[in-house]
């Protein structure tokens, strides 16, 4: 399962839909920007920062904690950026090479293992998640302990409601995680579920707040990454060109109309983090809404065939890889 099926990063927008069916239009003013077809997808930055900090991170069992482990990983951490995960992700559910055959040559062609020091090792074991990405990112965790003189395996759990705790009591060692989400999960473990939010679409208040809950059930971490798996807006190539649009500024100042459809899952239109925000954050107002998945192939199928304008993705899916 791909991360983008997996859905375990769509913070702002939850499950799959299906229908396919378009709502009312929502009231926009304006001609609006109509769907145009194309083989090519590209996002639209995020200017006004909708979205929160989903950064990869790794997630440690403080009991496993030493130097020369966090210093391995935050390795993997200073060599990615969301362009090399999306070009990993492609590399997997695009190209179909194995999680461990991809992180193996990501590995060799970034000299990841170069000037990693050995301590004194021993077993670890790394819990990944049931999505691809999650699982390459593990096998890159691997190398670099490896390589740090531990005995490290990849082990996959499920989700987080199932490998987290495991992580907690020292069954596992060392996950890969997203800030953002992780932060909002324990925070709602520790504090309970009507805690508000610590996420934060700035990162330093992001790892603040995931430090600080996770210093409460005996977790630690690594640096953050600056590759980041969230919700994101994508358009196809020709669209942006024909629109003159970078941005979801951009978008919001020359598409807001009746012509311009977004696509997403059915409850992306009551979501702060999906249409909501695109509203409340940049005043862009769409002609009418197409109910479809969170990030998966009917939205970008939709977006390909010019069924939609613009639909909701995930900022690293392979499907963006340029070219």
């Amino acid at each position: 399962m791909s991360a983008l099926a997996g859905g375990m990063i769509l913070a702002g927008c939850g499950d799959e839909g299906s229908s396919g069916t378009e709502a009312p239009a929502t009231g926009a003013a304006g001609a609006g920007c109509a769907p145009a077809a194309g083989t090519q997808l590209v996002v639209l930055e995020d200017d006004k920062k909708l979205q929160n900090t989903d950064n990869i991170v790794p997630a440690i069992n403080a009991k496993a904690s030493k130097p020369e482990l966090i210093a391995a990983l935050d390795k993997v951490s200073a060599a990615l950026d969301t362009t090399k995960l999306i070009e990993l992700n492609k590399a997997v559910d695009v190209d179909r090479k194995t999680p461990k055959v991809a992180a193996e040559e990501f590995a060799t062609a970034n000299s990841l293992t170069t000037g990693i020091t050995k301590g004194q090792g021993g077993p670890i074991t790394i819990g990944a998640a049931n999505f691809s990405e999650n699982q390459t990112l593990g096998e890159l965790y691997r190398i670099v302990l490896t390589a740090a003189g531990y005995q490290a395996k990849v082990q996959q759990i499920g989700n987080r409601e199932l490998y987290e705790p495991a992580l907690e009591k020292g069954e596992i060692q060392v996950v890969p995680e997203y800030a953002a989400t992780l932060a909002d999960f324990l925070n709602g473990k520790v504090n309970g579920a009507s805690a508000a939010a610590i996420s934060s679409p700035d990162l330093d208040k992001t790892m603040e707040g995931l430090k600080t809950v996770g210093d409460k059930v005996g977790l630690t971490f690594g640096a953050p990454s600056a590759a980041q798996d969230q919700n994101a807006f994508a358009v196809t190539k020709e669209f942006a060109d024909k629109n003159g649009l970078k941005t979801l500024s951009d978008l919001a100042a020359k598409c807001s109309g009746t012509a311009t459809i977004l696509g997403g899952p059915p409850e992306c239109p009551q979501r702060p983090k999906c249409q909501k925000g695109l509203e409340e954050v940049y005043s862009f107002k769409a002609g009418s809404f197409s109910s479809l998945d969170a990030g998966g192939p009917q939205t970008k199928s939709a977006l390909t065939t010019g069924t939609i304008s613009i639909g909701l993705v995930f900022s690293s899916d392979g499907a963006l890889a340029a070219g």
